[in-house]
């Protein structure tokens, strides 16, 4: 279908919108919903809301997701239909409309829409970037962010309103198109995860048997490894640690540039495409001299991941760390200072995120009211080999270029996921708001929408499951 404008415009009065089509409305949203303040319902389901595709019910069996709910009479219910929106977190996405009747965090606002809104147009319309924009201006708190919307403000902020058969044809004609990107997304994420088990396979005969498959081998004595190449020694993964430290709370994040300011390196700071830290998230934190003492982290450390995670990405994972600026790391990371005596910490790098893939760090991670942590003083007694540190030197260079072009192929499948995602918010934002007509439009034969298709277009990172008044730490 081609883009088919509107015969006829009018100004709307927004300036997140300046015009709209003849025959829509821009209406205050308590003129569009109800407020819903249900409590008492500690039977209904659990909802959470991905900021991609809106609200969904929680799979209580998924680790990540697992929680204790002590006060779930506490929670509020949602309605089949109603709008649910995150108060701290609606300015990023974090609202959608409940699929069924379930229970939100009392961080959550519920609107309950009037007859004549159907609240999957306003799940899309309230996702745009323009939206979200407003929603910041209508937003209050003591700092930025920490921002709420009340009911009180949402209720205030305009909305467009096309008439109602609109509005059905338009929620018709973005599913239709969701499940048509959806299921692009999947066969990208499916050729990555291909793509990524060629490269661990490769990474396995590297570290397990190096590069010269005619050398004779010994029988290791350690079970995830088999044989290795008899020149190799047997060692513990902690003898390859010379220093190992937990990291630090801190302040909360603040202003650089203050004497008493260092970079604080957390979790979510780990650029695991790079295996280092990602210097465009890093925060800063207020650290006592006495805390930092013995905690600054030096180029060559490595970060190991020792708390939080998930089923799907267990704890466990390390970065190396490669600042030059004062920095410590979360208390969540421990610093690890490779003994350079006996491994290189490229190799020591390659070596560990192995076990992490392959899931052999598995055993070592204790479950706690839904955090893992690791126990670290069990899995450094884990054995692996060694080669020499010329042998570590040669397998470090040859797998960066056996792995290059796979390496190539995963960025350009990632970088086609990000343009179709851009695609995805630019065409909705133009047919919600009317710049795009889709009132001829008329589905054909492959238009077909299957809810488990539109499970691709989010992914573990965008799904804000509490609304609890967290502070973002990890």
């Amino acid at each position: 279908m081609g883009t088919v404008r509107y015969p006829s415009y009018r100004d709307s009065g927004l300036p997140w919108v300046p015009e709209i089509p003849e025959g829509w409305q821009v209406l205050r949203n308590g003129r569009l919903f109800a407020h819903r303040v249900q409590t008492g319902f500690p039977d209904l389901p659990i909802l959470e809301v991905s900021l991609r595709t809106g609200v969904r019910v929680r799979d209580m069996e998924n680790l990540k997701r697992k929680q204790v709910m002590s006060q779930k009479e506490k929670y509020k219910r949602a309605a089949k239909g109603d709008i649910a929106y995150n108060m701290m977190r609606m300015w990023q996405g974090a609202l959608g409309a409940a699929p069924v009747d379930g229970l939100v965090s009392p961080a959550y606002v519920v609107a309950s829409p009037f007859p004549e809104v159907n609240s999957a147009y306003f799940s899309y319309l309230f996702r745009t970037a323009a939206y979200m924009r407003e929603v910041n201006k209508f937003s209050r708190g003591i700092v930025s962010d920490r921002n709420r919307l009340y009911w009180d403000e949402f209720k205030q902020m305009p909305s467009l309103l096309p008439p109602r058969v609109e509005q059905d044809q338009i929620v018709a004609y973005l599913r239709v198109q969701d499940a048509h990107i959806a299921r692009f997304i999947k066969a990208k994420r499916d050729l990555i995860s291909l793509l990524n088990e060629q490269k661990l396979r490769i990474i396995d005969h590297a570290v397990m048997r190096g590069l010269d498959t005619s050398v004779a081998l010994k029988p290791s004595g350690i079970e995830w490894l088999g044989d290795i190449p008899e020149h190799w020694d047997i060692s513990r993964l902690g003898s390859c640690i010379k220093t190992s430290r937990a990291g630090i709370w801190g302040s909360e994040p603040s202003e650089r540039n203050l004497a008493d300011q260092l970079i604080c390196v957390r979790v979510a700071d780990f650029d695991m495409e790079r295996l280092a830290v990602d210097i465009g998230k890093l925060t800063v934190r207020a650290v006592t001299p006495s805390d930092r003492s013995g905690r600054l982290l030096c180029p060559g450390d490595i970060l190991l991941e020792k708390s939080g995670g998930g089923d799907k990405t267990p704890v466990g994972r390390v970065v190396a760390f490669t600042l030059d600026e004062a920095s410590v790391c979360s208390n969540f990371v421990a610093r690890l200072v490779p003994n350079t005596q006996i491994v290189r910490p490229a190799f020591l790098l390659t070596l560990m995120n192995h076990l992490h893939a392959r899931r052999i760090v598995i055993p070592y991670i204790k479950q706690t009211t839904g955090i893992q942590n690791l126990d670290s003083m069990a899995y450094f007694k884990l054995g692996v080999a060694l080669p020499s540190l010329d042998e570590q030197d040669k397998i470090v260079y040859a797998l960066e270029e056996q792995c290059k072009s796979l390496n190539d192929a995963i960025n350009r499948a990632k970088d086609e996921i990000k343009l179709i995602h851009e695609y995805r918010d630019r065409l909705i934002a133009d047919i919600v708001t009317g710049q795009i007509d889709v009132r001829d439009w008329v589905p054909g034969p492959d238009d077909v929408v299957a809810e488990e298709d539109l499970a691709a277009l989010g992914g573990d990172e965008d799904i804000e499951a509490d609304g609890g008044e967290d502070d973002g730490e990890e």
